[in-house]
């Protein structure tokens, strides 16, 4: 049997405990040679008790051991890592191969990840919110960061997202910053990695939103924020607002205002019955001058 990287990749992947770096796979095809440069035992009584086999044991049995490389190149087991991976994913086998920041690493597809779940008895994975998003965004591109210029970049307390953050160990403690108080710095874990698929943190996307240069010039806004002049604001010098400023008046001065008004009310009612005692005045003075005007008549 001819000799095949591919073949020889896939069955350390599947044997491997762990993710296998390329010095792991290096380190396999040296022990391979090395073993064939061995010299056989020698014979002695110790061994006369046991039978040797017809055919010794040798690595690669099956395939000539001339066409095995001495040394196989990174460049080499990568380009056959991407074979790998890419045949996984065109007949939509089970596993798939994934590049982690500690190797190469076999994973089951996302297609009967429920499955492995049931059998573990595993519960459903937590989604993040935005809360938790937003604050394990800043952290990841600013950090080392410490928790005052988070919140400073966002406007909130981060509290209850940086605990959840922590407890999914997404988020760690790298060290304590060179300020005040010396406060406690975050940062990312590889779990971090893991779960937005990169291998390392200078793999995360570029953003001109989230970029250290705009960042710093938000802070430097925020603690420099100044009151609008109204150059600014486009008016002349001198005339920043004609409308006349307008007295506020308490909740203290409503009383009065409402005895005033009961005052009125009462002055309104009180003025009919004035009117009808004036015209009952009126009337009975008519009858006094009519017979005043008779006397007047009879004198005469």
């Amino acid at each position: 049997m001819a000799f095949s990287l591919d073949r020889v990749l896939k069955a350390l992947l599947f044997g491997a405990s762990g993710p296998l770096d390329v010095k792991d796979i290096q380190a396999v095809f040296t022990k391979y040679h090395a073993a064939l440069e061995e010299p056989e035992g020698e014979e002695g009584e110790e061994n006369l008790d046991f039978e040797e086999p017809e055919q010794p044991f040798l690595p690669g049995d099956g395939m000539p051991t001339t066409e095995v490389p001495s040394l196989v190149t990174s460049a080499q087991i990568r380009e056959s890592m991407d074979r790998i991976a890419a045949e996984m994913v065109e007949k939509d086998e089970v596993y798939r191969l994934i590049e982690r920041h500690s190797g190469f690493l076999l994973v089951t597809s996302p297609t009967v990840g429920e499955w492995i779940s049931l059998l573990r008895d595993e519960p459903r994975p937590i989604k993040l919110n935005q809360s938790a998003l937003e604050t394990l965004a800043v952290i990841a591109y600013r950090q080392p960061v410490v928790r005052a210029e988070v919140e400073k970049i966002r406007g909130v307390s981060i509290d209850s997202p940086l605990s959840k953050l922590m407890e999914r160990e997404f988020v760690q403690v790298v060290g304590r910053a060179d300020l005040p108080g010396r406060p406690i710095q975050y940062g990312t874990t590889e779990a971090f990695l893991e779960f937005v698929g990169i291998r390392s943190i200078e793999e995360l996307p570029a953003s001109d939103v989230l970029s250290p240069g705009q960042l710093d010039e938000w802070l430097h806004e925020v603690s420099n924020q100044q009151e609008v002049t109204e150059k600014e604001m486009g008016l002349p010098e001198g005339e920043r607002s004609e409308e006349p400023e307008l007295p506020i008046e308490s909740d203290e001065e409503e009383p009065e205002d409402s005895e005033s008004e009961a005052a009125e009310g009462e002055e309104e009612n009180e003025s009919p019955s004035e009117v009808e005692e004036s015209e009952l005045e009126v009337v009975e003075d008519a009858p006094a001058e009519a017979e005043a005007d008779e006397e007047v008549k009879n004198a005469e």
